[in-house]
């Protein structure tokens, strides 16, 4: 019989991300509710040191899966050895984080293992014995409760949509032995970002600018959001017109991000920009035009130019703060 919760955690140059975190703390929840052990899988190479880190968000027991085909993230080589994990633990539920990686993964294990998904989950709960998850669908007009009536359940959790909690736990690694044969596929070439810049998706304040900003300067906006160390993105609109790069992008057709805090400059509001931010705790818009739809959807709102407010903005946040500059 199907009995733990089974998290699979996010590594890469050599950290876990921080929504793997999120995914912990929720299945130790999950776990608590019914009873069971939770489970951390991580793949990779090299990652023995840094698995006992995830023993301080309640994991029972840790599985490292270790191989250098496994150094880099690739659909082939991840969903066979995570398919074998799951196959030998035989777990209620699987989660993992709503990421690219995360995502792509998950669908496969779905099709691999004939497990029902459900992705980008904004709430998990159980009733009746049954997993219940709620996702936004239809570009986010509704929000509908999904109910997985086969195990394992799959699920991929929205970053920041769930809290982190640091809870003791046993945290006993075991090492898999994996055994790989050359993939079919291979890394052919890989761009890092190394600027340092917080991750869009998991970042707690987004400051966004659209066709207002009216050209590529989004210093003013790269100023505030460094104030506020949070993550500069950006419309569709700017990112058509080349302001910034398509990775900047939120929407419906970008990224979807769940901020603490999303201030909005210079956007008009359309519908596809709202499904990639309104699941945002604080929405703050700022445009020189007080019909501009964004003003229906957002908590406060400032009418004027956003080249004189958000500068002051932004210096009186580092007033508040004694910042020196």
């Amino acid at each position: 019989m199907p009995q733990d919760i089974l998290a699979i955690a996010e590594y890469g140059n050599g950290v876990f991300r921080k929504v793997s975190y999120e995914v912990l703390s929720e299945g130790r929840r999950l776990a608590d509710t019914l009873g069971v052990k939770l489970l951390a899988v991580v793949l990779g190479n090299d990652i023995q040191q840094i698995a006992p880190k995830l023993a301080e968000y309640g994991v029972d027991r840790i599985i490292a899966a270790e191989h250098p085909l496994l150094k880099d993230y690739l659909s082939e080589t991840y969903t066979q050895v995570a398919a074998e994990i799951i196959r030998k633990e035989a777990p209620a539920l699987i989660l993992t984080g709503a990421t690219t990686q995360g995502k792509d993964l998950a669908a496969c294990l779905s099709a691999r293992l004939y497990a029902p998904l459900a992705s980008e989950c904004i709430a998990v709960r159980i009733e009746n014995g049954k997993t219940v998850a709620t996702r936004p669908m239809y570009g986010g007009k509704i929000l509908a409760d999904v109910r997985l009536d086969a195990a394992p359940g799959i699920l991929t959790l929205r970053p920041n949509a769930f809290a982190t909690r640091k809870t003791a736990g046993a945290g006993q690694i075991e090492v898999y032995p994996v055994s790989l044969e050359p993939p079919r596929t291979s890394c052919a070439h890989m761009q890092m970002d190394t600027s340092g810049k917080v991750e869009l998706t998991e970042a707690d304040v987004v400051v966004s600018g659209g066709r207002g900003m009216g050209g590529k300067d989004f210093s003013v906006i790269e100023a505030l959001a460094s104030v506020l160390g949070g993550a500069v993105g950006a419309s569709r609109s700017a990112v058509d017109e080349g302001w910034r790069p398509v990775s900047d992008q939120v929407g419906q057709t970008g990224k979807v991000v769940s901020p603490n805090l999303y201030i909005a400059c210079g956007i008009s509001g359309a519908v596809q920009h709202f499904a990639g931010m309104q699941t945002s705790n604080v929405i703050v818009a700022v445009n020189k035009d007080p019909d501009a739809p964004i003003f229906s959807k957002a908590d406060y709102g400032v009418v004027g130019d956003l080249f004189e407010i958000v500068p002051r903005l932004t210096e009186e946040i580092r007033r508040l703060r004694g910042d020196s500059q």
